[in-house]
């Protein structure tokens, strides 16, 4: 393992959202990523994204949550579509954020966490690619945090857009690989 100090972020492993594409294969090789971390001592911090009943946090202007705000479709934080999945490797005590936008940072104590854990260092995994996981990743990497894609504990509704991100964008920004080869890093 490197000199940093790293998190590994599982986001948005929710109920509602493992069902979607990829999800359910996403998840088996997060929950491999997990565990694996866990056995390293790198931290696991869980993001999941829900809204206060009401929905007084969307606005109608925003493309994505107006309509749910609109709908009023279950997306609140006490739903059980927005908990995190049942097969999902949570523990008690493990910290899990709570956001209000698509980036893990935004509307969340995320930047707090990871501050107290002094990590420099970020591994995402996350549903979908080209939301959470898109948006995480840019804000993470204007902050300066080194990052690592596990692109096979991501998955988005559209395949072809989860292989351009994590072939050809996230590259850019990031080291990008699966969560086999990133758990041989840490032996």
């Amino acid at each position: 393992m490197s000199e940093h100090r790293p998190v590994l972020l599982a986001m948005d492993f929710q109920e509602v959202i493992v069902g979607r594409g990829n999800g359910g294969a996403a998840l088996a090789n997060v929950n491999r990523a997990i565990a694996a971390a866990r056995a390293a001592g790198v931290p696991v911090m869980f993001v999941r994204v829900a809204f206060r009943p009401g929905y007084p946090e969307v606005s109608a202007n925003n493309a994505v949550f107006g309509r749910i705000g609109a709908a009023g479709d279950g997306m609140t934080q006490d739903s059980p579509a927005t908990q995190l999945h049942a097969d999902l490797d949570v523990r008690p005590g493990d910290p899990v954020i709570l956001k209000r936008r698509v980036s893990a940072f935004s509307g969340s104590d995320l930047d707090v966490l990871l501050r107290g854990a002094g990590a420099d260092a970020l591994i995402l995994a996350g549903l979908s690619t080209s939301g959470v996981v898109l948006s995480t990743l840019r804000q993470a990497a204007d902050l300066d945090y080194a990052l690592t894609v596990l692109s096979d504990a991501c998955a988005d509704a559209d395949e072809e857009v989860h292989r351009v991100l994590t072939e050809r964008v996230f590259p850019r920004q990031a080291t990008v690989t699966t969560a086999d080869d990133w758990i041989r890093t840490l032996a």
